[in-house]
This record gives structure tokens, C-alpha cells and sequence, in this order.
């Protein structure tokens, strides 16, 4: 079993400085390949860092919306530029949240659409942050047209009526260990309504351990609990989702693998 976590952050301060220790294990459990996502100036360099000393480790970078009070001008040059670098592979986690306070949502919006521009012209798909913000989240990836680039709905906790609609626009869905917990009903329902080539799994660690570590520190290595969860809901043999979410990763992020 080979296993990708297309959402983590060995960048974030609890998990960066045992990076290596946190990836051998990630190895040691088949999780063999992870894709390390910035949201600020500082994690997207450590986000560049990592990807450039371990073979298996990818690049995905952007501004949070929780940060995008701090997106200028010399921000966004800087963006562009290391966007190139070899291992990038998406642009994020870029999107809206209104759970936080921080950065207000007239900001978020216009730095959201204005990523979405940067990544149509890099031609790279997007990982999309939403926290309660379903409706604006969607209509702005419906404006701004995404089909051409794809990209992924991390940690995806709607139903499975918001499932089909973003579906509709060409994005996949990512289920963190969220879809793991025993009252999360509505995930339940729309991770059986996933159809395989759409779904990719995530730990988004050091946050949402799955069951039945809920609770304690996420890492890399508990993408195999998220994939054993998503087994039971779709009554199949882990190895099934397994396959299919490593292949989609690999398709989805242009990942060629020798």
C-alpha cells in the first residue's frame, strides 16, 4: 500500500524541527510521498526548503486567507517568483475563512480571486481552504472559471449536496481525518458519494487527528487511519482507496514518477 498526504504541514513550528523524524515514520506506516502546504511568507520558504531536501516531499504555497491582511504587492512578486521552483505543484492553501477574525472578508475575497489569477497563469491547480464559507467559496470558483486548472477542496466537510456542486466545477475533494469521527454524519454521506477518481486523502497535521488518535498531535503517518476510515464508509478493502487517492494526487499535481 502506497499512500500520498496531499495536505500537511511538517513546515508548522510543531512539526518542523523533527521533520525527518515525522517522514520516517510517515514511510515506515506507506504513506511515501506528501505535499507540505505554506499560508505565509514563512511556512511557504520552509513549505520550498523541505521539498528541496527530500525527493518525496512537494512544494504547495500561498496565502491563507487568515493571513491575507499581510498580502501587498512586494508579497505577491515574491509568490510569483518561487511558484517556479521545480517541486511546487499547487497554489495554497489560498481561500476564505469566516470562523477567524483576522483578516476581514472583503480582503480575503480579493486575495482568493487574485491567487486563483496567479495560478490560471502558472497553470497550476489550487488547494482551496473553506471555513464556513460555503456559498462565497463557491461562487467565487464558479466566477473565476477553474475548470481549466482544477485543483482540491482540502479537508472537505460538506455534504453531499456541496460535494456534486463543486465536482461540477472540476475540483476534488480531500477527506482529513474529520471524515474519521463517528458524528460527522454528513461527510459520511458524501464521502459515499465520492466517486474514486475524485477523492484524495490529507492529514492537514499537526491539526485533525483522526480516529482514534483524536485529540493528540497529527502527523504525516495517520493518513493511514484516514484511509482505513474511508474504507469502512465506502465498504471496500483499504488498499482500494489507497491506490485510487495516490493516482489522483499524482495526476492532479502533474507528478511524474520514474
Amino acid at each position: 500500500m502506497k499512500i500520498f498526504d496531499s495536505h500537511t504541514h511538517l513546515n508548522d513550528e510543531h512539526l518542523y524541527p523533527e521533520a525527518a523524524k515525522y517522514f520516517k515514520h510517515a514511510q515506515n506506516l506507506g504513506v511515501v510521498k506528501l505535499a507540505n502546504v505554506g499560508s505565509n511568507q514563512q511556512l511557504n520558504d520552509r513549505s520550498l526548503e523541505l521539498a528541496a531536501q527530500y525527493p518525496d516531499m512537494y512544494s504547495i504555497i500561498g496565502w491563507h486567507p487568515e493571513d491575507s491582511i499581510h498580502y501587498h504587492e512586494q508579497q505577491e512578486q515574491l509568490l510569483i517568483e518561487q511558484l517556479q521552483s521545480q517541486k511546487v505543484v499547487a497554489v495554497g492553501e489560498i481561500g476564505l475563512d469566516y470562523h477567524q477574525t483576522t483578516s476581514p472578508r472583503d480582503v480575503q475575497k480579493r486575495v482568493f480571486k487574485r491567487q486563483i489569477d496567479i495560478a490560471k497563469q502558472l497553470h497550476l491547480p489550487i488547494s482551496v481552504h473553506n471555513r464556513d464559507a460555503f456559498e462565497d467559496t463557491y461562487a467565487i470558483l464558479k466566477e473565476m472559471d477553474v475548470s481549466d486548472i482544477r485543483g482540491v477542496m482540502h479537508s472537505f466537510n460538506g455534504d453531499p449536496e456541496w460535494l456534486k456542486k463543486f465536482l461540477d466545477l472540476g475540483m476534488l475533494v480531500s477527506y482529513s481525518g474529520v471524515a474519521s469521527f463517528k458524528k460527522t454524519h454528513e461527510v459520511h454521506d458524501a464521502v459515499r458519494q465520492t466517486p474514486f477518481d475524485s477523492m484524495l486523502v490529507e492529514t492537514d497535521a499537526p491539526y485533525l487527528s483522526p480516529e482514534p488518535l483524536r485529540g493528540k498531535q497529527n502527523e504525516p503517518a495517520y493518513s493511514l487511519y484516514t484511509v482505513e476510515a474511508l474504507a469502512r464508509i465506502c465498504d471496500v478493502n483499504p488498499d482500494v482507496i489507497a491506490a485510487h487517492t495516490y493516482e489522483n494526487t499524482l495526476r492532479l499535481f502533474g507528478i511524474e514518477e520514474s
